[in-house]
């Protein structure tokens, strides 16, 4: 035989074709079971019917039951709150078995709602995974709230305060607050008696610094007035209906907190126009019309136009004569401005004071108290009557001993000019 033909004789016992052409391996598929949330849903509900509602025994039950609540945690919370499976988008009962001892079929006082709190509490500390599925629940249901009645409503506005009120851990306050300000829930009033009632509640238990706190990490500390319809959104509405709520220590906190925002929206417009050096009477023009509009206090706008004033200020690091130069031009070049606001000796008094406090608190101005003052009074900003009035009964005692020596060659100057006259 030759080598060709044994070659080829090897090569054919090699190579046998096969009937199925080509074969590729294929990978093997996990096999899930399918989601059976209504089976899950019934068997919840059983163990409420079991237990005749008896929320410790039903904690019990659940904790030592096999049911797979990893997957079915947004269904376990529909059937605590509404005693049954919701339909998908909507909170309107679905198919299957319900039980009455729902979160919503209780009655809409504390006392009756704090036990299902707690009853979650204890769920949460033996299954923590589950805080997410309360959460979308929640979230699903607050901006629902429109398919609630209005007594369903408080009861989940008075669980949802009590939720924050037993901290309940890991529920994010975003999660209630931004869930709340859909345009169509706010515009048709169903947010402010829900925030309300829950504001209430919530500070039952709690101090309003805890209120404020949790608005912050809510990111709603600034926008309350969100809450109310856009036709109501105004502070003289925030009040009314706050104060007639009982809730004044909550209007008396968004005033203020209005007061300050108007403060520094004048002191940030005022450092503007410092720094380029806007000619002194639009300057005025322009404080006059803020105070107008925000109402401000003479004496606020006083230590405003002295903090805005000395801030403009290139202070010189250990040079103590450039900086009583510095301070007495920027006195002598806005003495107009200081001069139409400090109209009353009670204002003037006011000045003094912030002049003594800035001197005080500043080391590098410590030394120019008298010089500042003596300056203010040849500006004809401070009368000698307030200076005078300072230095025998002054009331404020920061660094008052070592002010009025300084200034007490001046004070003498000014009483022999005053036996001349």
């Amino acid at each position: 035989m030759s080598n060709l033909s044994l070659f080829g004789l090897l090569r054919s016992s090699k190579e046998k074709p096969t009937l199925g052409g080509t074969r590729i391996k294929t990978r093997k598929r996990n096999i899930t079971a399918p989601l059976d949330p209504a089976a899950f849903a019934d068997a919840v509900v059983q163990i409420y019917l079991e237990n005749a509602g008896d929320l410790e025994l039903v904690a019990k039950s659940v904790e030592s039951s096999d049911l797979n609540f990893s997957r079915y945690g947004d269904t376990f919370f529909e059937v605590v709150f509404t005693g049954g499976r919701t339909q998908p988008g909507t909170i309107k009962p679905d198919e299957g078995e319900r039980h009455p001892y729902s979160v919503l079929d209780c009655q809409p006082k504390r006392e009756a709602i704090l036990p299902y709190v707690l009853y979650i509490q204890k769920i949460l500390r033996r299954k923590p995974f589950l805080i997410k599925n309360l959460e979308n629940v929640m979230r699903k249901f607050l901006q629902s709230l429109e398919l609630f009645e209005e007594n369903e409503r408080k009861k989940l506005a008075i669980f949802t305060a009590l939720t924050f009120s037993q901290k309940l851990s890991g529920l994010p306050p975003e999660t209630v607050f931004q869930s709340l300000l859909k345009d169509n829930l706010v515009a048709k009033g169903l947010v402010l008696p829900f925030i309300t009632e829950f504001f209430k509640e919530y500070l039952v238990d709690n101090s309003l610094d805890d209120l404020i706190s949790l608005l912050k990490r809510g990111k709603m500390e600034d926008n309350l007035l969100d809450f109310f319809p856009s036709a109501r959104r105004s502070a003289e509405c925030f009040s009314e209906h706050f104060t007639k709520e009982g809730l004044v220590s909550l209007v008396e906190y968004h005033e203020k907190k209005i007061f300050e925002v108007k403060l520094k929206e004048m002191k940030s417009a005022l450092t503007t126009q410092i720094a380029e050096e806007t000619d002194v009477s639009e300057v005025i023009e322009t404080v006059k019309q803020r105070v107008k509009d925000a109402n401000l206090p003479d004496v606020e706008v006083v230590r405003i136009l002295w903090d805005v004033l000395m801030d403009a200020v290139q202070w010189s690091g250990k040079n103590q004569q450039q900086n009583a130069n510095a301070a007495l031009r920027q006195v002598k070049a806005w003495a107009g401005l200081l001069n139409a606001f400090c109209t009353s000796g009670k204002l003037e008094l006011e000045l003094v004071y912030k002049v003594q406090i800035q001197c005080y608190e500043d080391a590098k101005l410590m030394k120019l108290f008298p010089e500042i003052i003596r300056s203010l009074y040849d500006q004809d900003v401070l009368a000698e009557d307030t200076i005078l009035l300072w230095f025998r009964k002054g009331a404020n005692p920061k660094g008052r001993q070592t002010f009025v020596k300084a200034l007490e060659p001046f004070v003498n100057w000014l009483e022999e000019a005053e036996e001349e006259d």
